[in-house]
């Protein structure tokens, strides 16, 4: 991002770098920073705060009249619940025909909508695939988890984009299900923890590690403390 920023700086267009993790924006050096203490992922604070977000923004749009380089500091902090446990309940199985990540899929279609009607695809499906291919790229990770070679499985696309796609489709159907915005990385872990698709995504990539898969290829499809 601050490199970016140095590179439209000498094209003649002034920006400004928002930045969470401190250390990196004060190494990074952009020509106009500001740090906001907030969680990874919400670089404006409170999701559905109007009124606070558009503070963050003019500080930040306020840092454009300096001539000179600037780091600045938002004066509000935001801590996060990282303990807090979302409590999503799961589709009962219907199809018993079905591996159970698909029937939960399909389960969880119309929670799914609900978050996209309620606040956009904003981390939903379409970084690899889309929706509709979700069922597909499932069916490939329980082949890689039986061992079948990933480039063979007919994983529709690079497998970090795809889990992240199926970890969005899941994030998303969270949001239709809760009845407030969880803290960052709750849905994240519920995914991991909870579901069906998250056991799957774990199991396919450590199946690709063990077989001596390139790093990149695998290791990107969960955060990298999983």
């Amino acid at each position: 991002m601050s490199t970016l920023a140095h590179v439209f700086e000498a094209a003649g267009l002034a920006t400004v770098a928002l930045g969470s993790v401190r250390k990196q924006i004060e190494s990074t050096a952009p020509p106009r920073g500001l740090i906001c203490n907030f969680p990874l992922g919400r670089p404006l604070g409170k999701p559905d705060d109007g009124e606070f977000q558009h503070r963050v923004l003019a500080h930040a749009f306020s840092l454009l009249d300096s001539s000179e380089p600037v780091l600045d500091e938002f004066d509000d902090a935001i801590e996060d619940d990282s303990t807090e446990v979302l409590a999503c309940p799961l589709p009962a199985r219907s199809n018993e025909n079905l591996h159970p990540a698909i029937d939960e899929l399909r389960g969880l279609r119309p929670a799914y909508d609900r978050g996209i009607s309620k606040y956009g695809n904003r981390a939903g499906t379409g970084r690899a695939i889309g929706v509709d291919e979700l069922e597909a790229a499932i069916e490939a990770l329980v082949r890689v988890s039986e061992g079948t070679p990933w480039k063979q499985a007919g994983i529709p696309g690079i497998p970090s984009r795809v889990a992240q796609d199926i970890r969005g489709y899941y994030e998303t159907a969270a949001l239709g299900l809760s009845d407030h915005i969880p803290a960052a990385w709750a849905g994240t872990n519920w995914f991991f923890d909870e579901t069906e698709s998250g056991k799957l995504v774990l199991a396919a990539r450590a199946v690709m590690r063990d077989a001596g898969e390139k790093r990149p290829i695998w290791f990107y499809m969960t955060p990298g403390d999983r």
